[in-house]
């Protein structure tokens, strides 16, 4: 099977994602960690990539688009793919189509987490790590059980993403609507397009997840 997770940043894709590779041994396909990974391996479409990203350039939708071509040619036939931030835009929408084809797949379900643009400011804004060892917390969801001590290590040091801010959360949640979301009408069409809220608990999305691959 063959899926495409759509929502805006922090809706949790790269959570579900991890669980749907967990538990049905299916390839998540991120375009940021393909990338990074082609970078380093030094592919053709890596050295190309960073050609364009050392300029200080986007990269473009043929170079993305031949990352997931690269990548689902050397899966196995029967191993199903999890398209995590691909595709962002209607151009990369057709693109997907052709090279499924051309791999001999079909897109099965297109699956949305939706959010709350308010609660999504809170929970990522909450977020903090441990400088130290990494663990992951929440001001309010996920406090350290000792007040400012990691319970994992008993570090004191805590950091937060320089980007986990409302304003650039609300930015990247109008970018997501503008470009994104006007994907969704032509998958509609076909009847794949399901929606699960984003909003809910970790284990309560994957669990809507699992019931609509079911069907």
């Amino acid at each position: 099977m063959n899926i495409i997770l759509l929502g805006p940043p922090g809706a949790g894709k790269g959570t579900q994602s991890a669980g749907l590779v967990e538990r049905h041994g299916m390839k998540q396909l991120s375009t940021g960690d393909m990338l990074r990974a082609a970078v380093k391996a030094q592919t053709p479409v890596g050295l190309e990539a960073k050609a364009v990203m050392d300029r200080g350039e986007l990269v473009s939708d043929e170079i993305v688009s031949s990352l997931i071509d690269e990548n689902l040619a050397a899966m196995e036939a029967g191993q199903g793919a999890i398209f995590d931030g691909y595709p962002r835009t209607a151009a990369q929408a057709a693109d997907l189509d052709r090279i499924l084809e051309k791999n001999g797949r079909s897109l099965d379900r297109v699956i949305e987490l939706e959010v709350d643009v308010d609660a999504l400011v809170e929970r990522i804004t909450g977020r903090f790590s441990c400088a130290n060892c990494g663990a992951l917390y929440h001001d309010t969801a996920n406090p350290p059980s000792k007040e400012g001590v990691c319970d994992n290590c008993g570090s004191t040091e805590f950091k937060r993403r320089p980007d986990d801010n409302e304003e650039t959360v609300r930015t990247r949640m109008a970018e997501y609507r503008a470009k994104t979301a006007p994907i969704l009408p032509g998958y509609e069409e076909r009847g794949i397009v399901s929606r699960v809220n984003g909003m809910d608990g970790i284990d309560e999305v994957a669990g809507a997840i699992d019931a609509i691959l079911a069907k």
